[in-house]
């Protein structure tokens, strides 16, 4: 047969079956269309004022629907219209005629609902509804009557009976819907566009909400109302709910919010009067939810007024659901404003849009058109926004779908997506995952929605899925080749069905669904196989999780959420299928950035499949495209240094290393030269890298640095590859020389550790004023009087710690499940220069990263106790501010595990006790003191010999006067912390000879090779 074609093709025709019959004209190119592709795009203002149509095109929105209407009825002349009823095709004409008008003037006044048209529709479809509404009831009494002959969990039958013997009813039904909702969707995108609706910026999207608060004084309390109203950026003060405004305050004029820690229900709100004098209000409210609804008000109020050309904070949806190859039921909408269990958002913001939502679907019966359409459906009734679809990648019934805010359009590049199949013998996608990955202006996202193996007794198997997704999903920059996804974003989401179980015996079963009913989940969690397997590092290594406080979403029985099916028949036998948490989001993200977990929960109301819907919303930083202030060639070259690199690979072979240094703030990747290799008896080899490297920037404004990470990569010199992968924040340098402690991973697993410094050299700046610096939270104690003004500086008027962001601090959660953060800074002696600020900020450069926000802003006053190190969240429990139920250090009644379940927050790292001696941070630790401080488990403290106890203050980090700060461990004057559980690894031994303690008795000395004797110093320039 192929000799056959290929001989054909050297015939006369070239294998045509005849010469072609008429002549093809050629395509005129046209040459001026790719010059104006070539332009940038131009990005969309921040806000949209109501008369900005008017005052921008000279054509009012009358005349742009006069036009609209004009070109309708002229369609409407040229179509055969002989089918159409007399009296709907007048309908129709009137509609364009004049209703049009009406609705055009009801979209300016904010009503995007379309009266007219809908009046239109209702007249057309007039018998149809008639039809319907006879023939339901019929259909649902014989659909009652087929469901009690059957036994339970099996009601979908009726629904496949009622297909086969009526499927054209069905079709035609089906395709009148589809044709309905489509003609709704077009009749409304041409009206909005005609009069310049843009969804997000008219006056009825967020309503004016008002807040019943109680404020104390002289030991009364009193009754208060604070009114937002987002779109004009006041907030009153009312004495009575009806009465007149007492008081009000412009968004600008609002400096900061302060949550009480103590009091989860407290709030001060600092202001400043009229006279520039600051003024403290607290107020009380109802619960905590409240006070967070309030918050989020004011932060979205924040970002719309704001000046800034880009926006410095986003908010994430993340949703998952397993669908049980059903299609889902009418109303979705809780799924997406985060109602039902766990941590959910409070009624008062269900009018903030989020700028992103990403929804991964398994089992998803729908085709990617119709899903799609759903969900922006249910976004534009929530929201009264047509979001974008930025991408949507499907493999089987594995689905993941990104929309975006319209006015976010030309700020998203370099979109990618991509499949990897894990079913059987990796060929089948029945298993697998789906990834979408993009940049929002100078941020990178990367979305993952994966289905796991199923099956309690395949834990192994999900690990490997893990493992082979992390290797061969193709996202992100190709650049980054040497790194696997999870080094390639500035955040990345993992979400899905991962399938993993609680690992209980299955005699436990009513044991499980008893305790569930009670709420007490915590036991069951401490069993719950993913947990186990993240604490052991064999997935998800330094994923984070917001804690559980949610019932398990499998198995229910369809169409309720009382009752659980955990048996399921089998031709082999009865097959158990415990209550679990199935459905996850994790996330990872670089150090020093913005990212805090609003809510994470399930629904109660969606039920038709097994699974419930799970969501997640987070509040992220991003970093905008930066276009620098200074005069590029009058601005000073910057320079990255890193030197006293020391790596620690768990590997024999005897092969050299170098190391690679890879940024998008780079000019180029930057190799070092081999490294000296010493082997050690527990089989690692230590390679010291003593060449202090310079790294070239492409852009030297600080503005622009501290957003940035330097990506590195251990690889041998004979293969080119790598050993170990890791990243350091550049803003960890921002004030001065700073030593870096990371983890370095290979495919999702542990290969070594490398510690270092680095100096970052750049001109001075004062820090930048983010978004997220808005908010902060307190202790009680710390909080000045009621009422008090003062003439201080705005950007210093808060003495309030910032633990907003425990991710990028190194808090540990409680519940959060994650035994190592992978990273850990800390500072010098400040007797080494600085970098950028000068002197006179060196006080403020050594600082307890836990009590600034990562612009570095300060948090703590200069007058505040020592004492409260100990009692700061940062080493206690920030539970009941952030929904965590109880402090960590309290016992805990329901946890009846062995001390290696995830609920033990002091457990250490797997493989600490055979660690080489390198000084090392414990678990989760983030400080940024000049000395090495207390790791989050505080360690017993021994009294020393000076003369005048050192007592420093919390944002002098521990300098008094010129004396050199000691080791906080000999602190004197620090009150004994609760517990003594394990010795602090970051010994006195890592700070310069001169100022190195004596070790205590019986103390391992590190190895001579740990820090060679080079000085840690770096000339800064001005």
């Amino acid at each position: 047969m192929l000799p056959e074609l290929v001989e054909a093709y050297y015939s006369p025709n070239m294998g045509l079956i005849t010469h072609l019959q008429y002549p093809v004209q050629r395509e005129e190119e046209v040459d001026e269309e790719p010059e104006s592709n070539n332009l940038p795009p131009q990005l969309p203002p921040r806000n949209f004022p109501a008369n900005d149509v008017k005052d921008s095109d000279p054509k009012s929105p009358e005349q742009a629907c006069k036009s609209l209407s004009d070109t309708y009825l002229m369609r409407l002349q040229h179509m055969d219209m002989s089918t159409v009823p007399e009296e709907q095709q007048v309908a129709i004409q009137e509609y364009f005629r004049t209703s049009i008008y009406s609705d055009a003037e009801q979209l300016q006044n904010g009503n995007p609902n379309l009266p007219g048209f809908k009046k239109l529709t209702m007249t057309i479809c007039k018998n149809v509804n008639s039809e319907i509404s006879r023939i339901l009831p019929t259909l649902e009494v014989f659909h009652r009557a087929l469901d009690q002959q059957l036994s339970p969990g099996i009601g979908h039958f009726p629904k496949q009976m009622c297909a086969d013997s009526g499927q054209s009813v069905s079709f035609r039904l089906e395709q009148l819907t589809k044709l309905i909702y489509s003609i709704e969707d077009k009749a409304k995108s041409a009206i909005f566009d005609s009069v310049g609706y843009e969804g997000g910026h008219r006056k009825s999207l967020i309503p004016i909400v008002m807040f019943e608060v109680k404020q104390e004084s002289l030991g009364i309390s009193t009754k208060m109302f604070l009114k937002v109203d987002v779109e004009s950026g006041k907030i009153y003060f009312k004495k009575s709910k009806d009465g007149p405004e007492d008081k009000y305050f412009v968004h600008n004029k609002i400096l900061q919010l302060v949550k009480s820690q103590k009091m989860h229900a407290k709030l001060v709100i600092v202001v400043e009067t009229e006279k520039e004098k600051i003024l403290r209000k607290e107020f009380v409210f109802d619960d905590t939810k409240k006070r967070e609804g309030f918050c989020q008000l004011l932060q979205q109020m924040k970002n719309k007024h704001s000046e800034k050309p880009e926006p410095d904070m986003i908010t994430v949806f993340i949703g998952t659901w397993n669908m049980g190859n059903a299609s889902p039921p009418h109303n979705i909408s809780s799924w997406f404003q985060c109602k039902g269990q766990g941590k959910t958002r409070d009624d008062t913001a269900d009018h903030i849009p989020h700028d992103f939502y990403v929804i991964g679907t398994q089992e998803d019966p729908l085709g990617e058109r119709d899903w799609a359409y759903t969900v922006k459906g249910v976004l534009r009734d929530i929201t009264n926004i047509s979001f974008k679809q930025v991408a949507i990648h499907t493999l089987w019934n594995i689905r993941i779908i990104v929309l975006a805010k319209p006015e976010h359009e030309n700020r998203i590049s370099h979109v990618f997506s991509d499949s990897v199949k894990t079913g059987i013998a990796n060929t089948l996608g029945n298993k697998g995952a789906v990834g979408v990955s993009f940049m929002f202006n100078g941020t990178s996202f990367g979305f993952v929605n994966s289905h796991l193996t199923s099956g309690s007794e395949k834990k192994l198997r999900r690990n490997q899925n893990y493992i082979n997704i992390l290797r061969f999903l193709n996202l992100g920059d190709k650049k980054l080749n040497p790194f696997d996804i999870t080094h390639r974003f500035t955040h990345l989401f993992w979400l899905g069905d991962l399938n993993y179980r609680v690992e209980l015996p299955s005699t436990e079963a009513e044991n499980i669904v008893a305790k569930i009913k009670q709420q007490q989940y915590q036991e069951l969690l401490s069993k719950d196989q993913l947990n186990m397997e993240r604490n052991d590092g064999k997935v998800f290594l330094h994923f984070d999780e917001e804690e559980i406080t949610f019932a398990p979403t499998y198995r229910f029985e369809r169409d309720t959420r009382e009752k659980y099916a955990y048996t399921k028949a089998k031709a082999t036998g009865t097959k158990y299928n415990l209550p679990s948490w199935c459905d996850r989001v994790l996330r990872k993200s670089y150090p020093l950035v913005h990212v805090v977990c609003q809510a994470y929960g399930c629904t109660n109301d969606i039920m038709t499949s097994d699974h419930s819907p799970l969501f997640a919303s987070f509040e992220v930083g991003v970093a905008s495209q930066f276009v620098s202030k200074q005069d590029l060639n009058s601005a000073p070259q910057g320079g990255i240094q890193i030197m006293n690199c020391v790596a620690t690979l768990s590997t024999k072979s005897k092969t050299k290393f170098f190391i690679e240094y890879h940024s998008s703030c780079l000019e180029k990747t930057v190799k070092t030269s081999e490294g000296e290799n010493t082997e050690h008896s527990d089989g690692s080899i230590k390679v010291w890298f003593g060449n202090q490297v310079q790294l070239t920037p492409i852009i030297s404004d600080p503005e622009y640095l501290l957003d940035q990470h330097i990506l590195i990569c251990v690889k041998s010199t004979d293969c080119d590859e790598s050993y170990g992968e890791g990243c350091v924040a550049l803003r960890a340098a921002q004030f001065c020389y700073t030593e870096f402690h990371i983890t370095l991973t290979h495919h999702g697993e542990k290969t070594g550790t490398l510690t270092g410094g680095i100096q970052l050299h750049t001109s001075e700046v004062k820090p930048t004023e983010k978004l997220y610096d808005f908010i902060k939270i307190e202790k009680d104690e710390s909080v000045t009087s009621k009422g008090k003004c003062s003439d201080h500086n705005k950007f210093s008027i808060t003495q309030a710690h910032d633990i907003s962001n425990p991710s990028y601090m190194g808090v540990p959660y409680k519940g959060s499940n994650v035994t190592d953060r992978g990273w850990s800074y800390s500072m010098p002696p400040k007797n080494l220069p600085i970098t950028g600020q000068g002197s006179k900020d060196c006080k403020k450069s050594s600082y307890e990263m836990g009590s600034r926000s990562p612009t570095g802003k300060p948090a703590t006053g200069e007058d505040e106790k020592t004492s409260e190190m100990f009692d700061n969240p940062l080493y206690g429990s920030m539970g009941k501010s952030h929904g965590r139920g109880k402090d960590q250090d309290l016992p805990q009644k329901e946890h009846l595990t062995p001390p290696d379940t995830i609920f033990t927050p002091s457990k250490p790292a797997d493989g600490e006790a055979e660690r080489p001696p390198v000084p090392t941070p414990r678990n989760r630790s983030f400080t940024c003191s000049e000395t090495k401080p207390p790791p989050p488990t505080p360690i017993s403290l021994h009294p020393t010999t000076h003369k005048k106890p050192v007592v420093p203050s919390r944002s002098e980090g521990g300098v008094v006067n010129n004396r050199p700060p000691l080791p906080a461990k000999s602190r004197p004057g620090l009150p004994e912390p609760q517990t003594t559980k394990s010795r602090d690894y970051r010994e006195s031994s890592e700070l310069p000879g001169k100022h190195r303690l004596p070790a205590r008795p019986g103390q391992p000395q590190p190895h001579k090779d740990t820090y060679p004797e080079v000085p840690k110093t770096g000339r800064s320039v001005k």
